[in-house]
Formats: C-alpha cells, structure tokens, sequence
C-alpha cells in the first residue's frame, strides 16, 4: 500500500510541484503550491459535483427516513433494512459525501510529505524522485512572496485559512437547511444533524488553526488556497443551480 501511495500520489505530486516551481517567474515555491492546489481541485470537481447532488437527495429523503425511523424505533435490525432499501430505491448512498473528504485526505497527506521531505532534504530536490522531463532546480527558495517562509509555522497564513473555512462551511450549512438550527423535529426533540453542523462551523476552523500554527506554512498555504477555490466553486454551482 505505501509503494502504491508513493507510486501514483506523492510522486506524482512531487513532480508537478517542481515543475511548476521551474516555470514560475521568480521562483516563488508559494504560487507553485498554489497552483498545484488549483489543478487537483479542478480534477476534483466531478468528485464534489456528486458529493453535494448526493446531499441534496438526502436532505429530501429526510422527511421520510425520520418517519421510516419512528415507526421502527423498537426493531433496529428492520429499521436498518428498511432505510437500505429507501437508499436504494432512491438511488441515494449514504456515505457518498464521504469520499471526496477521503480523496482530499489523501492529497493533504501526499503535500506534507513532500513539503516536509523537501524541508529535511535541506531545501534541496531529490533528483532520484524527478521524472526524466523535470528539470533538477537544485536549492528551494522557501518563501511565498519574499516574506513567509513556507517551512515553519505562520499564524497569518493558518488564521486566514480558518477564516476561510469558517466562511465556507457557514455557505454550506446555509446551502443544506433553510431554518434555523434551533429548528425541532416532528417529536420536539432538536434536530441533531443541525446541532452537528453548528459545532462543525466552529470546530472546523479551530482545528485548522491549530495545525496550521504546528506545521509548515505551505501546508497553511495548501488548505488556505483550496477552500477559497471551493468557495468561489460553491458560488457558482448555487448560481447555476438557480438558472
């Protein structure tokens, strides 16, 4: 499994990485991992395009899963029998909003190695991890913009990644319900899955902050110009949604 993930992500990854850091004038390892940034989201754009048709299928089944869920409240096996066969009948998978966060995991790890790695290397490639049409750059100038060295911590560039993940989950939940998330079911109890996102709009951020202050800043960079991709990306999906 880890020759695989070395095989077909990190080196990869590595590889476009110095690629774009060779063809970027002056040499800014920020915008190149900027860039990198822009072409795995764009890649992943079918991948969120399913995700958020999958939410808005759940949110519509929600009325008649909570039904199906009171009327066999005392049988759990059938109960979960019961909603496989509503998933299935709609078409609906549950846990399919699950994997672009997976597939996003998967990249978020691949960047810190090879951040890291570059980093212990003495901010030097290692040639024998570069395909044969990528040129060799030889010493890494760390900084983004000439003033944020990307190998040590920034509580800059970390805050306003949180700030961005605050603003994009806010446009998510406002996506997802249209009340308020005081909102109550039909049995008066609170509606959990809205308690749940109100505790994410703010846990999400925080955890950001957190590791963003504890590791390089081009991770920061990595996650700060993803969210703001998929950000401007929720906005135009909402738009042609409404068209």
């Amino acid at each position: 499994m880890a020759a695989l993930f070395h095989a077909l992500i990190y080196q990869p990854l590595y590889n476009i990485l110095i690629f774009f850091y060779n063809i970027v004038p002056g040499r800014d390892f920020g915008i190149s991992i900027i860039l990198i940034t822009i072409l795995l989201r764009t890649i992943l754009i079918p991948l969120y395009k399913k995700q958020v048709e999958s939410q808005k299928k759940l949110q519509e089944l929600q009325p008649k899963i909570k039904a199906l869920q009171e009327k066999t409240k005392n049988d759990k096996e059938q109960q979960t029998k019961q909603l496989m066969e509503l998933y299935k009948e709609h078409k609906t998978n549950p846990f399919s909003g699950c994997l672009p966060l997976i597939v996003q995991l998967i990249f978020l790890i691949a960047i810190y190695r090879v951040l890291i790695t570059i980093s212990s290397n003495g901010l030097t490639v290692d040639s024998t991890q570069l395909y044969s049409f990528v040129a060799n750059p030889g010493k890494i100038n760390q900084f983004f913009i000439f003033l944020v060295d990307l190998t040590k911590p920034s509580i800059i560039i970390a805050a306003l990644a949180a700030i961005a993940q605050y603003f994009q989950t806010k446009m998510l939940m406002a996506n997802q319900t249209t009340n308020a998330v005081a909102k109550k079911d039909d049995s008066g109890s609170p509606d959990m899955a809205q308690i749940m996102s109100k505790q994410m709009l703010y846990l999400g951020p925080f955890m950001t902050l957190f590791i963003g202050i504890k590791f390089p800043a081009g991770l920061s960079l990595y996650w700060l110009a993803g969210t703001l991709f998929m950000l401007i990306q929720q906005i135009l999906i909402e738009k042609e949604s409404k068209n």
